[in-house]
């Protein structure tokens, strides 16, 4: 658990490290604001682009073998990254990043789901919800801190280099992984790679770098393409008989029945609708500024978020035994109070310094509503398509990170423009709510549909058939449910 805990952690923590150390890679390399954006929009879009080929990358040739790489490539990027001398340098040693943070992320949690089960599998998941938790609470202060104690005269260099150590304790880690479910026999769909990262480019560029660059008519344009791009994808895909191979062993890169299994769309659209909370940080570092705030004094407001977040994904398991059920609705609704209470304390006292107890509401909600969501999603995929349903799912992740950023944000700054920042952060912590309480009740339709973990005992309850896998046989159940 601590080597996968070592590769959940490196891919948001640099994603969050970096921002507060933009300003001095500024004043180092030049290249004013367009490098800023530069190096956030080249990790973000490369990262999330790559997810779902990540994971099924690991799904066919080997978790452990593809973990290995991506931390292996993940610690060279970041080397390269720290002693970058030109900013054209620094923003390849961030695609090399994202692309690498995206081979490693997935297989950390596709070894959870396929190794572990019950509560082990439950435990497991709070680590790794909590380990989401310490990247936003220690990445949000140590990029500064980084950058203000110049350690060894390193500077913003620092933020990079810090990654090595992290790196090499899960290379000693992985001596003890165990893949059961390597498959390694099929080969990758390319054409079907292809059109997914053409697809996927097409949404999350524009989205990116649409709000920074007041959204030309190109952005649009490009998401329509992008939108018949995927359409093709699926219907390419769609083209393959079942989750089988075609033609030299290829399999499809997105097995249509993996994605079609009962429950699994409804579980990918309460999981983005949770993730429009990614918005509220870009939101609320803005509002700080607004009312005058110090960037120590903003760090230490949203702390009782960030230490929520930590603690919420490590009460799981004991809730669960109250509760086997229902826990993400409860971290949700949670969510969903503390965004309410957030917005009426801001607008009475104008002061997010007095919003210290909504925010660790909300912060405890989301350490709760994280791992539960992503159990909810797993169970209804196979377990052969571990690594999809984990790149699927850090993906829906991403992109609706980038969705919120761009609609949210927008919306934030064109209210805070015609009626100031107190009513404009009010305004979108109740749409974040109205979110937040939509993604409870469909939560609560998915953990309605039994996943394959449950219907596989009604299965073995009639005995297996020699034609099928039990997976299959699984799944088949629930279907004809």
């Amino acid at each position: 658990m601590v080597t996968l805990l070592a590769g959940t952690l490196l891919p948001p923590l640099d994603f969050f490290i970096v921002n507060l150390a933009i300003p001095s890679i500024q004043d180092d390399l030049g290249g004013g604001d367009t490098l800023g954006r530069q190096i956030v929009a080249s990790y973000a879009a490369t990262y999330a682009v790559m997810l779902t080929l990540g994971g099924r990358l690991g799904d066919l040739y080997g978790r452990r073998r593809v973990f290995l790489v991506g931390l292996v490539g993940f610690a060279l990027a970041s080397l390269l990254c720290g002693l970058a001398g030109d900013p054209w340098l620094l923003v390849v040693g961030r695609i090399l990043q994202g692309l690498t943070a995206a081979l490693m992320a997935p297989q950390s949690l596709a070894l959870i789901r396929a190794s572990l089960d019950g509560r082990d599998q439950t435990i497991a998941l709070g680590f790794h919800g909590a380990t989401f938790g310490l990247a936003a609470v220690i990445g949000q202060s140590l990029g500064g801190l980084l950058v203000t104690a110049d350690v060894w005269g390193l500077g913003w260099r620092a933020i990079f280099f810090i990654n090595l150590p992290v790196a090499v304790l899960g290379l000693l880690g992985s001596l003890f992984l165990h893949d059961p479910h390597t498959r390694g026999a099929e080969k990758l769909d390319m054409i079907g790679a292809v059109f997914l990262f053409a697809g996927l480019v097409g949404i999350v560029i524009p989205l990116l770098e649409g709000q920074a660059l007041g959204w030309p008519w190109w952005c649009f344009v490009v998401l329509v393409v992008a939108g018949g791009v995927l359409h093709g994808f699926w219907r390419y895909e769609s083209t393959f008989d079942g989750n089988r191979s075609r033609g030299r062993h290829i399999t499809p890169l997105v097995p249509p029945r993996a994605v079609t299994a009962p429950g699994v769309r409804i579980s990918l659209v309460a999981v983005a609708l949770f993730y429009s909370i990614a918005a509220f940080f870009l939101v609320f570092s803005e509002h700080e500024q607004a009312v005058g705030r110090t960037p120590l004094q903003a760090s230490l407001d949203i702390l009782p978020l960030g230490i929520g977040f930590l603690v919420g994904p490590l009460t799981v398991p004991y809730l669960m035994r109250i509760m086997p059920r229902r826990i993400a609705a409860l971290g949700l609704c949670l969510e969903t109070i503390g965004f309410l209470a957030f917005a009426g304390l801001v607008a009475a006292f104008d002061q997010t310094s007095w919003a210290a107890a909504p925010l660790a509401l909300i912060g405890f909600g989301q350490g709760l509503a994280l791992p539960s969501l992503i159990r909810i999603t797993v169970t209804h995929i196979p377990r052969a398509f571990a690594g999809l349903a984990s790149g699927l799912v850090t993906a829906t992740l991403q992109i609706s990170a980038a969705l919120s950023v761009a609609i949210i944000g927008g919306i934030f700054f064109t209210a805070a423009d015609a009626y100031g920042s107190t009513p404009a952060i009010t305004a979108v912590s109740i749409l974040i709510a109205v979110l937040l309480f939509v993604s409870s009740l469909l939560s609560l339709r998915a953990e309605r549909v039994p996943s394959l973990e449950t219907s596989s005992k009604i299965v073995d309850a009639h005995g297996p058939q020699p034609s099928e896998t039990k997976e299959a046989q699984a799944l088949s159940q629930v279907q004809d449910q």
